[in-house]
């Protein structure tokens, strides 16, 4: 139903993933960051969170989060990770952010008091406002992190193309699109990294797209201060 509502759905799915190898060698090079909290991980494609991360800093160490069973019987498959970092998986959901936060695995892969990147690519469009609220789940989860860590989000919106956006939420399926200014708001009390809220595609990307409203996704990265 997704690709007949919103037929360029597949380079989306692609524009993420390319967005979140940016990020990743971003945060593990310029910003020296060498802990990751992947939430919302999905089915291993390569490259993952820590193939990204190790490269950069072999030393780097990464956390795994989904809910999906199918997920879990792939996760050996994320669980490779070169032999100086580490790398972990927690079956845990974002609606209870406790479940992930207090999860022995996160407690003996990172260390809180040092800064740690949390990656939140293509989830919290699952999330209704109030279903529980994803603002104060981000919120919540941040609040653990210690200074000097990182948020990074990509979201669907509705900005670029109102009329596929509202075709693919009448035939069912499970997204709740934002604007950018309600992208925005899971940055309260962080300090973007430039370019800010951007088009998914626009985050510094590794040659200027042609046009980077086509994949339907703002993106964001922001420090803790």
């Amino acid at each position: 139903m997704m690709i007949q509502a919103i037929p360029n759905m597949r380079e989306m799915a692609a524009a993420n993933r390319a967005f979140l190898s940016r990020a990743v060698r971003h945060l593990a090079g310029e910003a020296g960051v060498r802990q990751f909290l992947d939430i919302g991980t999905g089915i291993p494609t390569s490259p993952n969170v820590h193939e990204v991360a190790q490269e950069a800093a072999p030393d780097a160490r990464v956390v795994y989060v989904d809910n999906d069973p199918i997920v879990l019987a792939h996760a050996r498959a994320l669980l490779t990770g070169q032999d100086a970092g580490a790398t972990a998986f927690i079956m845990a959901d974002l609606r209870d952010p406790k479940s992930i936060l207090d999860h022995p695995a996160l407690a003996a892969t990172l260390n809180l008091s040092q800064p740690v990147a949390v990656m939140l690519v293509a989830v919290l469009m699952y999330f209704r406002d109030d279903s529980p609220n994803p603002f104060e789940m981000v919120a919540t989860v941040m609040e653990r992190m210690p200074s000097g860590s990182y948020l990074a989000v990509t979201h669907p919106t509705p900005d670029f193309n109102p009329e596929e956006t509202a075709k693919a939420v009448a035939a069912g399926v499970t997204l709740m699109p934002r604007t950018q200014a309600e992208v925005g708001e899971f940055f309260t009390g962080l300090e973007l990294v430039d370019p800010g809220v951007t088009p998914v595609l626009s985050w510094r990307p590794d040659a200027p797209p042609a046009d980077p409203r086509v994949a339907y996704y703002w993106a964001g990265i922001a420090r803790k201060p």
